[in-house]
């Protein structure tokens, strides 16, 4: 049995970002394209900072697909970091001369040990034994979000071939939930030096019924779903259809009345409090998913913190950063719900090609 999955590697400002994706049958048409769009969604959005301007994210398929057209072998993803060429020597692989005084500086130029509350910096660095914290941000950054978002985007070509739709919208912006003033608080959070978070919602159509199972835990796609878009740095909470609203509500206002249409032959539903997902299954309905992302931690106006090597108090280290990503975090979270819904398809219907896939999804 197929089972879609995938591994990122690289580091913030190293020479690239990879992915390597496995399970992918063959026969699905990779739209570079299509991928390289995902791509500058992700770097789009108000309150985006600098190294938007730096990047300009394009993916490179390096083997798995020849024509287009998957093979079955793993596939591998590259995108380069234009940012590499002001970092060849702080994040250098091999050995260096720490005799020499300006390789030196440029090492401590980038050293850092004034830890961020907020960030991965402290944990990491007592958890993986570092005395440099640049070894835990440049991993820990949002940047590898990037591989996600095209690993998602080869899931959405296959995603595709199915019917299936997905779209992603911002919900609200700190208090805010019209876009003008959404907009007006990013812009007083920028000029605060302060960041902000927020509310989006990613929805997915056209899914057949019974994809995850209620049979062990680990096989109910609600919790998979949870996971993937928990995983997100900055996630804070997720929710699938009404979501925390579910606790004030009776019985008859929570759960969705099903009906029956001879015509179309289906079952269906005239509310969406399920999200889409009951039983740990999907039941037909839109998938629905609501995540709050909190504010960045990176902040112009430092928080009170701790040297990680002194032990004295110091505001907390800015390293580039954007004021607002709430809009970013969106279709990185579409991207991981799409990795989570093509392996539950190929678990449901699963072959090695895409021809014998389509053939079980609609003698189904």
């Amino acid at each position: 049995m197929n089972k879609f999955r995938f591994l990122t590697s690289g580091e913030s400002h190293g020479m690239c970002l990879n992915a390597i994706i496995e399970g992918m049958p063959s026969g699905v048409y990779i739209d570079i394209n299509l991928i390289n769009n995902e791509l500058k969604r992700r770097q789009g959005g108000y309150g985006r900072g600098g190294r938007m301007q730096i990047e300009s994210d394009k993916v490179v398929v390096k083997s798995g697909v020849r024509f287009s057209k998957t093979t079955g072998a793993p596939i591998c993803l590259e995108i380069e970091n234009k940012d590499w060429k002001n970092w060849t020597v702080p994040m250098c692989v091999e050995v260096v001369d720490l005799n020499d005084e300006e390789v030196l500086h440029a090492i401590e130029a980038k050293k850092i040990t004034k830890v961020r509350p907020g960030h991965a910096d402290l944990a990491g660095a007592i958890k993986y034994n570092h005395d440099d914290v640049r070894n835990v941000l440049e991993r820990s950054s949002a940047r590898e979000t990037a591989s996600r978002v095209a690993v998602g985007a080869v899931a959405k070509c296959f995603l595709k071939e199915f019917g299936i739709t997905w779209s992603s919208k911002v919900l609200q912006i700190g208090s805010a939930t019209g876009e003008e003033e959404m907009k007006k608080n990013i812009d007083k959070a920028k000029e605060a030096g302060d960041t902000l978070g927020g509310l989006f919602e990613v929805r997915f159509s056209n899914l057949p019924v019974g994809l995850g199972s209620f049979v062990h835990w680990d096989r109910r796609l609600d919790g998979q779903l949870a996971q993937a878009v928990m995983s997100i740095p900055a996630v804070k909470s997720v929710e699938i259809g009404a979501g925390k609203m579910v606790a004030s509500l009776l019985g008859s206002e929570t759960h969705d009345e099903i009906f029956y249409d001879k015509n179309e032959d289906r079952f269906f539903r005239k509310t969406n409090n399920a999200g889409g997902i009951e039983g740990g299954m999907t039941n037909g309905e839109d998938i629905v998913i609501t995540a709050a992302m909190k504010a960045i931690p990176t902040m112009k106006k430092p928080l009170s913190s701790v040297d990680f090597k002194t032990k004295e108090p110091y505001e907390a280290h800015f390293e580039r950063s954007d004021t607002c990503a709430v809009e970013a975090c969106s279709v990185v979270a579409e991207s991981m719900v799409s990795v989570v819904l093509a392996n539950a398809l190929l678990d449901k219907f699963g072959g090695d090609s895409l021809e014998e896939i389509k053939r079980n999804f609609y003698r189904g």
